[in-house]
């Protein structure tokens, strides 16, 4: 059964000044994972600019794990820790375990 997992990305403070030369490396590889229909979203969040939240709709935690690992934002270290997190969602159209 697949479910929810948020990768959490935590960036580095120089995030925003160096992320321009890896985004289209790292926007590919997001595309390439939603055509597999692994990754539902992936954002920002602002104010302050700090973390990423990328949405996996999986079997379990490594399609995540792997995504973060071939990730060119975290190779190069423009994220300085990541997490995955399973998220049991529960309502909502989307809800992976609906009650």
């Amino acid at each position: 059964m697949r479910k929810h997992f948020l990768l959490i990305y935590h960036y580095a403070p120089d995030y925003i000044e160096r992320r321009a030369e890896f985004r289209p490396m790292h926007l590919a590889l997001a595309a390439k994972a939603s055509d597999a229909g692994d990754l539902i979203l992936g954002g920002a969040l602002t104010d302050p600019f700090d973390t990423g939240l990328l949405l996996f709709h999986s079997i379990d935690k490594s399609t995540a794990d792997a995504f973060a690992q071939a990730d060119p934002y975290v190779i190069n270290g423009l994220v300085e820790r990541y997490e995955v997190r399973h998220w049991i969602t529960v309502a909502g159209p989307l809800a992976a375990e609906p009650v």
